[in-house]
């Protein structure tokens, strides 16, 4: 399976989306502007992945650091992490990833003898630090299996299933969020049918779902955004799956533009909504949607960025908001790691963390 970030050989690895499905290529992470521009850029994308990215990139970018205290290896620790949480302002991932691994360094602060000499303990320290982010990697490996298992028990054999964005095996650690049943699914013989919006503007579902799916040799069948409601009257579909980068104390989901009207059509159509959001992406200080930044990007991704000539009037304005915020009404269940919950959210999602 697909594996979009590994650390192996003591050097950091991730897979360029930005080139899917054309090339598959890795680079190497050495620093924290590279790892800063790899998140924004979207050559690792998905809540889970970018934590696990972030996670990584904030160790090697203080692994080769020679401090000569704990204060002055902490402060140069604190301003990389700050850097580096600056790259995208809505995966909460990033801030989870980049906060436990902090938190783990001042960890060690009181346990620190400085006995036989300071550079053995900071060299722990560094180990210590590498530990925690293949800790981060391994527990989202186990978190995604988790929720395929329970998602997949919401289905049945044969099922049409409509996917946006990417939330499979790219967008994590492994197995994917939404994806993960699916796989799950297909390994079991359940002959599933997706159909995944290309989910303008930057075509995470044309380049990236039907390239995976298709990959592990899934029934997959790519159609336009506006083709959702199309194949639900139909009768095509009979649910939704998708992925999560935040979501609020009152099940309020963010997730990739166009995911609120997908779920809206859903409701209006019958078909259940199943959102699947790793207990690490729920946020529970935000207490509704409406609190949620929102990344806003550049307007070439609309009319420049896929098009030999660009494709809309010189000058021309836009709006081109990341994500979007899908209400809670319209999520029939939110799948975690832990289970599935079901409304009403605000009661429900604190018990996870009881």
């Amino acid at each position: 399976m697909i594996v979009p970030v590994k650390y192996e050989d003591d050097r950091l690895l991730i897979l360029d989306q930005s080139l899917l499905p054309g090339e598959e290529r890795y680079i190497e992470i050495q620093t924290k502007e590279a790892i800063w521009s790899a998140i924004k850029k979207l050559q690792v994308r998905g809540a889970p992945a970018i934590g696990v990215a972030a996670a990584y990139g904030l160790y090697v970018s203080v692994r080769d650091r020679n401090s000569s205290s704990f204060h002055e290896f902490a402060e140069d620790f604190k301003e990389i992490k700050s850097y580096i949480a600056t790259a995208r302002p809505t995966a909460v991932n990033l801030f989870w990833a980049l906060e436990r691994m902090e938190k783990k360094l001042f960890s060690m602060e009181e346990g620190l003898c400085f006995e036989p000499s300071w550079n053995q303990e900071l060299a722990y320290i560094k180990e210590e630090l590498l530990k925690e982010a293949d800790a981060i990697r391994l527990e989202d490996e186990n978190a995604c299996l988790a929720m395929g298992k329970y998602g997949l028990s919401l289905l049945k054999k044969g099922m049409g299933i409509l996917t946006h964005c990417n939330a499979g095996t790219l967008a994590t650690a492994k197995y994917g969020t939404c994806l993960a049943p699916v796989y799950l699914g297909q390994q079991q013989g359940y002959g599933f049918k997706v159909f995944a919006d290309e989910t303008r503007p930057l075509l995470q579902g044309a380049r990236l779902t039907s390239w995976e799916l298709s990959k592990e040799g899934v029934d997959v069948t790519l159609i336009c955004d506006n083709m959702a409601s199309s194949v639900m009257k139909k009768g095509w579909i009979d649910a939704v799956v998708v992925g999560c980068d935040r979501m609020a104390a009152n099940g309020d989901g963010a997730n990739k533009i166009g995911t609120s009207g997908v779920a809206i059509l859903a409701k209006e159509y019958g078909i259940p909504f199943y959102m699947f959001v790793p207990t690490s992406t729920i946020d529970l200080k935000t207490p509704s949607g409406a609190d949620i930044v929102i990344e806003e990007r550049k307007g070439e991704e609309i009319c420049e960025m896929w098009y030999e000539r660009p494709m809309a009037p010189a000058g021309i304005k836009t709006y081109n908001p990341s994500f979007d915020v899908t209400d809670h009404q319209y999520i029939t269940a939110i799948v975690t790691e832990k289970g599935i919950v079901y409304p009403p959210f605000a009661e429900n999602l604190p018990k996870l963390f009881l």
